[in-house]
């Protein structure tokens, strides 16, 4: 079942890595400027309708295949709508992963049937609200709330700015390979494209930007593992895709709209199913260089982080205030960079615990990142990321406690030829956990892993000055 779930994870990402899979194009030509005929085309009732369609049907999968708790009616939705919000134990990954992908379903309606982000999140946030109140008969989570109707924008959004691009580089008129793959990354932009024809056929204009793809296969080996409460494989097989989208430094090109600069990355492993996937966009901001060779962009971010390594899981919808930029230190040595400090609400778990252990803590959670990748022209690059999360047991609905999370990788890439390349990544995670039930725990899990890399069309995605 893992090595089938890899295999699925891994379409899914290649998909995503279909936009670096042209051959190297000829210099960038603006696309043209389609937002008067978007606008003129958009519609609120359609996404209302479609999100009221998509919950009904998912209701009705979730009752045959899970049971009573989705046998709502009129009656539980009056009692939900006037009772208040609680902290639910469903599992792990139909909070923290499945139910942000649903919020992304929501926000892609919207976004592909012609609304701005701020609108789209809206409709987002109102879909979520009403599988909570009516989609359950359950009493509605704030947790899914948050993790649906927030978390979704934020992962929705990079998701359908990606199915654009991809779309965007069709020349006008994308074949029926890259309508495929946009279909695949982003779902509700593919079917709204199908089923409405013309109205929605215009493609985001995505203003150009410089980005930089990656997709790779690796080899990934345990190097350390201390304090497991089970079993770890020692060797997984990985399959990743990341993209830097909108990076900073590009003359006339300008961060007007939310995610005009976003960074995705997902991870699927034969160990864990998806090791991680992590979003991250510029929400509210603006450019500003110091000097010739300085660019950036600063302002408040949004994330949406969900981490598995084989010892923890670790989830959080947050909102960062924070930075992005690139300076030239020689004329062919680059240094890329992110520095974010913020507050997510997240959830943290400890896999292959005793079922009587309570191991599923949600709280308020103070949280950084730092980010940086040194570039040698366009031969190497050296990336090194470091993330901690400190969730408290503020807002957790239990006895308190707090959780200390780090997680920090280095890598160093060669390319050898065109855009093939080989990378090692060292990957160290320690999490320290203290709760009352439960005691201390410490755990540390670190990998070592080989990979093969194909790069985007950017290469190493340095801005030219």
């Amino acid at each position: 079942m893992r090595i089938l779930s890899f295999l699925l994870c891994a379409a899914l990402l290649f998909a995503a890595a279909a936009q670096a899979a042209d051959e190297p194009p000829p210099p960038r030509v603006a696309p043209p400027d389609t937002s008067q005929e978007i606008e003129k085309n958009k519609s609120y009732a359609i996404p209302a309708a479609e999100i009221v369609v998509f919950d009904f049907l998912l209701n009705r999968f979730n009752r045959w295949k899970f049971g009573s708790d989705y046998a709502s009616n009129p009656s539980t939705a009056r009692r939900n709508l006037s009772g208040g919000f609680v902290v639910d134990n469903d599992p792990y990954k139909t909070n923290q992963l499945g139910h942000p992908y649903q919020g992304s379903i929501y926000h892609g309606f919207a976004r592909s049937a012609g609304l701005n982000y701020w609108e789209s999140m809206f409709y987002t946030f109102a879909g979520s609200l009403a599988w909570e109140i009516a989609g359950e008969n359950t009493p509605p989570s704030r947790n899914d709330q948050i993790a649906s109707g927030i978390g979704g924008s934020f992962l929705g959004e990079p998701l359908f700015r990606m199915a654009s691009l991809l779309l965007e580089k069709g020349n006008g008129t994308p074949g029926f390979a890259r309508e495929i793959a946009a279909a695949l990354i982003s779902p509700p932009t593919g079917f709204n494209r199908l089923a409405f024809g013309d109205r929605f056929s215009a493609i985001l204009s995505t203003n150009n930007p410089v980005y930089y793809s990656r997709f790779a296969l690796a080899v990934s080996a345990a190097a350390q593992d201390e304090g497991s409460t089970g079993s770890v494989k020692r060797t997984e097989l990985l399959a990743d895709f990341s993209i830097d989208y909108g990076l900073p430094g590009k003359a006339g090109y300008h961060y007007d709209r939310p995610f005009d600069y976003f960074a995705f990355q997902a991870t699927a492993s034969t160990a864990s199913g998806f090791e991680n996937v992590m979003t991250r966009g510029l929400l509210l901001g603006t450019d500003y260089d110091v000097g010739e060779r300085y660019r950036g962009v600063w302002g408040l971010y949004g994330s949406y982080d969900y981490i598995s390594p084989q010892v923890y899981r670790i989830s959080s919808t947050a909102l960062s205030l924070g930075t992005t930029g690139q300076l030239w230190i020689t004329n062919s040595i680059a240094l890329q960079g992110t520095a974010l400090a913020g507050v997510g609400y997240a959830a943290v778990s400890t896999l292959s615990v005793p079922q009587d252990v309570t191991a599923y803590h949600y709280g308020t959670a103070p949280q950084a990142l730092l980010a940086l990748r040194l570039i040698a022209a366009d031969r190497a690059s050296v990336d090194i990321t470091a993330r901690d999360y400190y969730v408290t047991g503020v807002s957790t609905g239990s006895t308190g406690g707090h959780d200390n999370i780090v997680r920090a990788d280095i890598a160093f890439t060669l390319r050898l030829h065109k855009e093939h390349a080989v990378a090692v990544k060292y990957l160290w995670n320690r999490r320290d956990a203290t709760y009352p039930r439960t005691g201390d725990l410490s755990q540390t899990h670190a990998t070592i892993g080989i990979y093969y890399a194909y790069l985007g069309n950017d290469r190493f995605g340095a801005v030219d000055w």
